[in-house]
Order: structure tokens, then sequence, then C-alpha cells
């Protein structure tokens, strides 16, 4: 009774988890261009990733046994045993990303080497091979993803409006372009650019994603303690919303989602936000990677801490201390 799946089905199965939008898909590929030690890296997508998604990257490149096997499923140049979980530096590390777009798109990899003369193009679709051929093309590596989900139309029907699904790509390309000032970016939607984002300090990538008004609201926050070091800026009070927008935490540059750490920041301003009103925040938290656990869900924006208690007296402290240092609050 009891059969092994065809590796075509696992992988379609496997994809359900890790690819659940055109945004998922982004954000694995924005992942894997930084990675490969990219400086500049170019997003193209066609009615809001649903066509075409393309990330093209001047990064490390691959030779033309590693463009094969980066489709294979738990195929992964960043760790290569299990204690390497707990000493992360990278943002992919499963080796499932690639495997998963691939059952259940049209994928076209380019990629080159510095050292190498031409480089190689990879075309797949539903994870069969068509082809794989030397190609003339720039240094780094160029993913295009076409027709998501083409073959599994059940799926293609859960999406939702282009305009919603845009705004999850949106999302997931500010969420990275926050977390690496360093490199530039490049955001092109149905052939409109939206975004050109060039290096340079973290004030100046949240100016350039949310507006010039934004310069003049920024507070800073720096705390280094044995335990975690923070950084980044808290929005005045007076510039706090009904929505909560602009709120973001990174750990080890990994944007995360935690409904305590975010009470801790509501917490540290108590008194002077409105009622019903929430603030803005961009924090980096620098911690061990020991002392933390990313691989508890499978889009990797949670995070388990061993020391989360202190973490939170810790945000809460250095948030009023800059809000008193800079004559905010008392």
């Amino acid at each position: 009774m009891i059969t092994l799946l065809p590796d075509h089905v696992a992988n379609q199965i496997a994809a359900g988890e890790v690819v659940q939008r055109p945004a998922s898909a982004v954000k694995e590929l924005l992942e894997n261009a930084i990675d490969s030690k990219a400086t500049d890296i170019k997003l193209i997508i066609k009615d809001s990733g649903k066509t075409l998604i393309q990330v093209i990257d001047n990064g490390s490149g691959m030779n033309e046994v590693d463009a094969r096997m980066c489709f294979e499923r738990h195929a992964t140049s960043k760790i290569s045993k299990a204690d390497d979980l707990y000493s992360l530096t990278t943002k992919g590390f499963r080796g499932e990303a690639l495997a998963s777009i691939a059952a259940i798109a049209q994928v076209e990899l380019k990629t080159k080497k510095e050292d190498s003369e031409l480089g190689i193009q990879v075309v797949i679709e539903g994870s069969e091979h068509k082809s794989q051929e030397v190609c003339t093309c720039p240094n780094g590596s160029s993913f295009s993803i076409k027709n998501l989900f083409f073959n599994v139309p059940a799926r293609r029907n859960f999406l939702k409006s282009d305009r919603a699904e845009y705004k999850y790509v949106l999302d997931e390309f500010i969420r990275i372009a926050l977390a690496h000032p360093d490199i530039s970016f490049s955001l092109i939607n149905n052939e409109k650019e939206y975004y050109k984002l060039s290096k340079g300090t973290l004030r100046q990538r949240i100016v350039n994603l949310f507006g010039k008004n934004y310069n003049s609201r920024l507070v800073p926050v720096n705390e280094k303690t044995d335990i975690v070091n923070i950084d980044g800026f808290i929005c005045k009070p007076e510039f706090s919303k009904k929505s909560r927008g602009e709120q973001f935490i990174f750990v080890n540059n990994r944007f995360i989602k935690s409904a305590y750490l975010n009470h801790a920041v509501s917490n540290s301003m108590e008194g002077l936000l409105q009622s019903g009103h929430h603030p803005s925040y961009f924090l980096f938290l620098q911690i061990d990677p020991a002392k933390i656990d990313v691989n508890i869900h499978p889009t990797k924006t949670e995070i388990k801490f061993e020391d989360e208690r202190n973490i939170y007296s810790i945000i809460r402290a250095s948030i009023k201390h800059s809000l008193g240092q800079y004559n905010i609050a008392p």
C-alpha cells in the first residue's frame, strides 16, 4: 500500500510550503543573490510576478556542475552538517527553494563565473531538465521564472489580484533592500522602473524607500551588550500611525516577525503614543548565531531565541534611552 512519491510530486508538495505566491519566489531569489556576494541586484517582474520574475545579480556565478545541482532538492553550498545550522551567516541554507520553484514554473538560469570565458544556460520546466548549453552572459547569475504554478492551476487560482500580489512582492523587496543598504537594488514592474536604490547608509536607504520627510522623523537607537547589539532608528512618537506600517525588526540582517519584540518597542513608548496608534521603527539586532534557531519555519521569518526575555528588556531600555537622549521623552 505504501509507495514512494515520484520526485516531481514530492517537489510540488514541498513547493506548497516554500512558494505560496510570487513574493515567496522573489524572496528566495533575492536572498540567493545576496548570498552570492552581489553588489548590484535587479528585480524585474511582469503581472506582479505571475508571468515573469527575473533576478539579475553580479555575484560569484556558478560553474556547469553547480548550475545543474542548484535545482536538486537539499542541494546547498551553505551548510554541510547539522551543526552548521547554529552558526549560520547566510540567508538560505536548506536547498529547497530552487527545487520547489522549478517544480511549479518554467525556469531559465544563465550564469557565469568571473574566471570563465563562457556561461551556462539551464532550462527547466516543472522539474524536468529541458536543456543545458554554453552561452554568452555577464558575470553573475540571471534567474527567470515564467508562469508560476503553470502546472498547478488550482494554486494559481488562489492568487489574488495583480495589485495585491504586487504589494506582497514590494514588501519582500523593501525588507531585503533595508537589510542591505551596501547593495544597490532596482525594481521594474511591467517595464516601469519603480525603485533605483544606490548603495549608501541605512538612513539614506530608509529615505529613498519611504520618502524625504522621513529624514527628520528618525531617532537613532544604538546599544551594545553581551547578549545583543542593537542599531537602527525609531520614528518620533508624533509620527505614529493607526496602521502597523513601517515596523521592521531584523536579526543578523534577516527580517523577522515577532509580536513579543514588537510589544517591547510599543511598551518603551508608553505614554507618548496616541491611543490606537503604532510607532514606526527599523531595528537591527546582532546576536550570536548559536543563541538563535532560524530553522523553525519554512519561510524563515520566525526565530527561536535562547534569551528572549532579556532581549525584550534591552530593546525597551535602549529605545527609552534614545528618546531621553534626544529630548523626546523625559
